[in-house]
C-alpha cells in the first residue's frame, strides 16, 4: 500500500499591517494636535500616534513654536483611550536614561499601558540645524561613536530601571549611577515595548540587541531595504531570530497627491514593514484622521 504524502505545509499568514500617524509638534497649535489625535482615536484603523523630539523647530519658520514632546504626550495620553502612543525618536542626547525611564514610565500610566517607547541617537551630525538646539539649550553634542555607545548603554539602564526589583549599581563608558531603582514600574509587563529609529550601521547592532521595533525614514526603498537586510544579519550573529524585530517606517503623507502616499505604503509593505508611521504635514485639515483612514489605510489595504 503507497504511503500517504505528507501534507503540504500552508504558508503561515504574514502579521497585519498596523498603521498609524504622526504629528510633528512644531509650527502648529497644542490644540491642533489635540484634535487631530481625538478623531484619530475614534477610528480602528488609526492603531497608534507619535511626536517626534526636537526642541525647536526643523523646518518653517526656526523662530516658530515647537512643544517638549514627552510633556505634550502625556498630556495628550490623558485624552485619549485606545491609541497606541509614543516620540518617534527620543533623543538619547537630551535626557541622562534613569530621567527618559522615570518620564516613560509616567506616560505609561497616565495612558493605561499604551506606550511605545521610541529611542534613538538623537540628531544627526550632517544635519543642518542638528547642533543648534544643543547650543540653545546648554546641552552637549558628542560624535557619533559616543552617541550610540551610550545609546545601548541607556537601552540598558532603561529596561532594568523598569524591571528590576532592587536598587542597583551600573558604571558604565557613558553612564553612571548609584543606587538606581524605578518606583512606581510601567503597566506593561515585563515593560513597553522598545522601539529604536536610525539607519547606520552601528546603531542597527544596537536595535538587533535591544529593540522590539525598528523604525527608518522612507524614501529611498532600495536602501531601507538593505537596511532591513543588514540588521537581519545582526540578529544572526548573535543568536536572534530576527524575524522577531517589527519593521517601522515613516512615511510623508501628500495631500494633494494621495496616489504617492499609497504607492509608498505599497512598496513599504511589499519589503515587510508591517508597522507604518504616515507623518501628517502642518497645517491638519479639517477631518484628516478620516481622511487617512479612507484614503490611504482602507485603500492600501485591498
Amino acid at each position: 500500500m503507497p504511503a500517504t504524502p505528507a501534507p503540504t505545509p500552508i504558508p503561515a499568514a504574514p502579521p497585519p499591517t498596523r498603521f498609524g500617524i504622526m504629528t510633528a509638534p512644531q509650527q502648529v497649535d497644542y490644540h491642533d494636535v489635540l484634535r487631530v489625535w481625538r478623531e484619530a482615536d475614534t477610528i480602528p484603523e488609526i492603531e497608534h500616534a507619535w511626536l517626534f523630539d526636537h526642541l525647536m523647530p526643523i523646518g518653517g519658520d526656526l523662530d516658530g513654536p515647537a512643544y517638549e514632546g514627552w510633556t505634550l504626550l502625556s498630556a495628550l495620553a490623558a485624552h485619549t483611550r485606545r491609541l497606541r502612543l509614543g516620540v518617534l525618536v527620543t533623543s538619547n542626547r537630551f535626557r541622562p536614561p534613569a530621567l527618559l525611564a522615570k518620564i516613560a514610565t509616567t506616560v505609561d500610566i497616565v495612558s493605561g499601558g499604551r506606550l511605545d517607547f521610541g529611542i534613538g541617537v538623537g540628531s544627526r551630525p550632517d544635519h543642518p540645524l542638528a547642533r543648534r538646539e544643543y547650543a540653545a539649550h546648554g546641552l552637549p553634542f558628542h560624535d557619533s561613536a559616543h552617541a550610540v555607545g551610550s545609546l545601548a548603554e541607556a537601552c540598558t539602564v532603561i529596561r532594568r530601571l523598569w524591571t528590576e526589583e532592587e536598587p542597583f549599581d551600573f558604571h558604565g563608558t557613558y553612564h553612571h549611577l548609584t543606587g538606581a531603582f524605578g518606583n512606581p514600574k510601567t503597566v506593561q509587563r515585563p515593560h513597553p515595548p522598545i522601539l529604536i529609529g536610525g539607519r547606520s550601521s552601528a546603531t542597527l547592532r544596537v536595535v538587533a540587541e535591544h529593540a522590539d521595533l525598528w523604525n527608518i525614514p522612507g524614501g529611498d526603498i532600495d536602501d531601507v531595504v538593505r537596511r532591513s537586510e543588514l540588521l537581519d544579519r545582526y540578529c544572526a550573529e548573535i543568536g536572534r531570530d530576527p524575524a522577531s524585530v517589527t519593521r517601522s517606517i515613516h512615511l510623508p503623507v501628500s495631500y494633494e497627491q494621495p496616489d504617492v502616499t499609497r504607492h509608498a505604503i505599497g512598496e513599504a509593505t511589499d519589503a515587510g514593514f508591517r508597522h507604518i508611521v504616515l507623518g501628517l504635514p502642518a497645517p491638519y485639515p479639517a477631518e484628516v484622521a478620516r481622511w487617512v483612514a479612507d484614503e490611504l489605510i482602507s485603500t492600501s489595504a485591498q
